[in-house]
């Protein structure tokens, strides 16, 4: 059998665009709603869709209050690990994934959560490695800010380590539960973490038997070099952020390029490009959902995104006037790739703050058409090697998901792109992904 694509759906709330909230057709408190939650998840699983993912900051906004509270962004949703629990019980087959900081928590902390949702759902649970990158977040744990890019990806090496080694902590058959012997586990299979290194000290094991999947698996996304490299040395499961196909291509070749550095081969890695999509009966009827949208931008939103990405204060500047190049900073320290698509419109495109805002909120990159042409799209990726499937944001969620499952899913199908059944295996199986052996196993 050719090879198939993986599908995947980013839970985004009313959905992905900036003013989907404000969007007759959604739910404007989607995030909080766990039933809201359910049913986006249950439509992925029947749509065969591979995981569901939950992004997040640690964060509210604490200044700047008047644009965000016209744009909520990862304000008022429910936090990651609790959430994705909770659909372990009402899933079965899906994966469930989600964000959580290499800066914000203690390794056995964190080691522990997910070890425990990968039991609870029976082996679909998947860690999205981030370092963070707002200052909100370092100033609701002690820090007045974030520590430099490179320090937070060195800090984040040592944490991961400790993480694999935590999970661990046990051998597969360690827990035998013997009534006769009178023996919960065997002693000699535990294997307990002793670390005294730059940023953690720790000694101990997790308090539960090795996990379906042996560990999580691992999503990453950076895009620096720094971020490469971190992806290279422990990403299974990557999110890709190109807006073409050729540019999405060159990416994932020099992830694997990278990979043997590492003592890996491309057989562990799997990426996903991002991929925001609407679906409609005709072509236009796709872009008119589109314009709408887009005319529901309010131009103090639109500032306020470019300022986040640029590390810049646009608030001043004419809308309809270029940003002057002396305001771009020296360097990004928060999201690489997106500082440099809007230094890109400042220095190469010469567009107006308002031009920038406009394309910035997905407009070259959002997929549109009708189910035909949404497929052609996918299989013009997943063909050219630009990616093994594609995390999907729709800017109107829940409806747009129903769209897609219902009429684009059937396509691929047809077309030989797509499963037509999902097993109930762990996440690890279903991506292709080995199980990883014990460091102790033969």
């Amino acid at each position: 059998m050719p090879p198939q694509m993986i599908l995947a759906v980013m839970a985004s709330g009313p959905g992905s665009h900036v003013a989907s909230w404000l969007h007759p057709a959604t739910q404007a408190d989607a995030g909080i709603d766990i039933r809201n939650h359910m049913r986006v998840a249950q439509l992925a699983e029947a749509g065969l869709f591979h995981l569901y993912f939950v992004a997040d900051t640690p964060a509210a906004r604490t200044s700047n209050l008047e644009a965000y509270s016209r744009m909520p962004l990862f304000m008022n949703q429910l936090e990651p690990i609790t959430l994705l629990s909770a659909l372990s019980a009402v899933t079965s087959r899906i994966g469930l994934g989600g964000t959580a900081s290499t800066s914000f928590y203690e390794p056995y902390n964190l080691a522990r959560l997910f070890a425990s949702l990968d039991h609870m759902s029976h082996g679909r649970a998947a860690w999205n490695i981030v370092t963070s990158a707002n200052d909100f977040a370092a100033r609701n744990f002690g820090q007045d800010k974030l520590a430099p890019h490179g320090e937070r990806y060195e800090r984040a090496t040592e944490f991961t380590e400790l993480m694999l080694k935590l999970w661990d902590s046990w051998e597969d058959d360690a827990f035998i539960n013997d009534r006769a012997r009178g023996l919960t586990f065997e002693p000699a299979k535990q294997h307990a973490v002793d670390h005294d290194g730059k940023h953690y000290r720790l000694h101990g094991a997790l308090n539960l038997q090795r996990s379906p999947q042996g560990r999580p698996v691992i999503i990453q996304a950076g895009a620096s070099d720094t971020g490469m490299d971190f992806a290279a040395r422990f990403a299974e499961l990557v999110f890709g952020a190109n807006a073409t196909a050729a540019e999405s291509r060159a990416f994932y070749d020099q992830l694997k390029a990278r990979l043997p550095k590492f003592g890996r081969s491309t057989a562990d890695m799997r990426l996903l490009a991002g991929m925001p999509t609407i679906v409609a009966e005709t072509e236009q009827e796709a872009e008119d959902q589109f314009q709408t949208l887009q005319a529901l931008i309010q131009p103090m939103v639109g500032r306020m995104r470019l300022g986040m990405d640029l590390e810049a204060d646009l608030s001043d500047l004419p809308l309809d006037e270029p940003v002057p190049e002396e305001l771009i900073p020296s360097s990004a320290n928060l999201h690489k790739k997106f500082f440099d698509s809007i230094v890109h419109m400042i220095r190469v495109e010469k567009l107006t703050l308002r031009q920038m805002y406009m394309r910035y909120e997905r407009g070259r990159s959002t997929i549109r058409g009708n189910p035909a042409r949404i497929a052609d799209i996918l299989e013009e990726w997943f063909k050219a090697g630009a990616c093994d499937g594609f995390m999907l944001t729709f800017p109107l969620l829940e409806e747009g998901l129903g769209v897609f499952v219902r009429q684009v899913v059937p396509e691929l199908q047809r077309r030989g792109l797509f499963r037509t059944e999902a097993p109930e295996s762990t996440l690890r199986t279903q991506l292709g992904l080995a199980r990883p052996k014990h460091p102790a196993a033969a």
